[in-house]
């Protein structure tokens, strides 16, 4: 597919500029990248053509693959020697940034899934979570594409934004690297911002972050729940609907529109599209929780038991471990530059401008918070 073969070339380019520019994961670079080629009016026909079905593999499958491999960067060794008072912080901030951001996002009514996919985007761990989200939550590829937009913005500014504050606040490189990993959203950006105060920050932000990150699985399986809660509302909804027309056909109350209604309902083409939909409603309903999320957690489960200190050993699970990291890279990169290319900011400044509200004061939510956490453990 044309387009697949754009977003890889997309991602050499994404990783040439973090060799050039460091500071610039190629995560970030990558959806950049995708961003820009949104707007030229040139490449826009490209992508709304014969590039759109590689694009949209690679936005869709690829991002699902790669947020299983990130479950290996996870060892639950790790999160134990964090200590419980910061487990509980963690898990703390993550749920209160992401009901906030949720609410707050309903209240100014943005459209379709954006309320949770900007909540799961800013709350837990960026582009990824918006990814797992929106498989559960069945988005469109419009809703996921300006809550990415915002991540990618708000993590960015974070690499130059949190260390100007780090003295100022009195921040030494424990602490710094515990307000980075709670508030930042995607690994890559956490690392970006934490290794400026050097190996102890970077450590600590990455242990942290790598915490949140597996809030994502009962994140999801929570949202999952309540979609097919929806579900069923909306069918039982339905056959009340009919059972009401029906008694009001035996009553001799029905309107015109009744019975027009229960003559269509009568025939057998209506009876076929009928089964036919039901059977797609079914086909179409969310697992409560996605077949990725569970290899993510599977995968954690190998990288504590047998690529940690576990069966296989050092020598063997660095270099398994090294590709895994490599190609998890690629693949988020390559996912995330079709997210990008379907960012529009033109019509993102008629229409986004509640949704940028609402992101930045999330990100500010979570800065704050997390700043807040870290004065607490001290």
């Amino acid at each position: 597919m044309p387009g697949f073969v754009v977003a890889g070339a997309a991602t050499l380019i994404a990783f040439l500029l973090h060799l050039a520019l460091p500071a610039i994961p190629p995560l970030t670079a990558a959806v950049g990248l995708g961003m820009i080629v949104g707007q030229i009016p040139a490449t826009q026909r490209l992508l709304d053509t014969v590039l759109k079905p590689g694009i949209a593999l690679a936005a869709r499958r690829l991002l699902r693959i790669g947020i299983v491999l990130l479950g290996l960067k996870l060892s639950l060794y790790d999160i134990a020697g964090l200590g419980w008072p910061t487990i509980v912080v963690i898990v703390l901030v993550v749920g209160i940034t992401f009901a906030a951001t949720f609410g707050f996002g309903r209240l100014l009514r943005l459209p379709g899934t954006q309320p949770i996919l900007i909540a799961a985007g800013f709350s837990i761990c960026g582009a990824s979570a918006i990814g797992a989200m929106s498989a559960v939550t069945r988005s469109k590829d419009e809703d996921q594409a300006t809550p990415v937009a915002l991540v990618t913005l708000c993590g960015t500014l974070a690499i130059f934004i949190l260390p100007a504050l780090r003295f100022p606040l009195g921040l030494d490189d424990a602490d710094f690297g515990l307000w980075v990993g709670l508030s930042v959203h995607d690994v890559g950006q956490v690392v970006a911002t934490a290794q400026i105060a050097g190996p102890v920050a970077l450590a600590v932000a990455v242990v942290v972050k790598l915490t949140r990150v597996l809030t994502l699985a009962p994140m999801v399986a929570i949202a999952g729940f309540f979609e097919r809660g929806r579900d069923r509302r909306a069918l039982r909804a339905e056959e009340l609907d009919r059972s009401a027309r029906l008694a009001r056909l035996a009553a001799g109350t029905a309107s015109e529109s009744d019975a027009a209604i229960a003559a269509e309902e009568g025939t057998d083409e209506f009876r076929r599209k009928a089964a036919a939909a039901a059977s797609a409603a079914r086909a179409k309903r969310p697992a409560i929780v996605p077949l990725f999320i569970v290899g993510f957690l599977a995968a954690v489960l190998v990288r504590t038991f047998l690529l940690g200190d576990g069966a296989l050993g050092a020598s063997v699970a660095a270099p398994v471990l090294s590709v895994a990291d490599t190609a998890q890279t690629i693949l988020l990169a390559m996912a995330l530059f079709g997210l990008g290319s379907n960012i529009r900011f033109a019509a993102l400044a008629r229409t986004g401008w509640r949704a940028l509200i609402v992101g930045l004061a999330s990100w500010l939510l979570i800065a704050v918070l997390s700043l807040a956490a870290v004065t607490l453990l001290r």
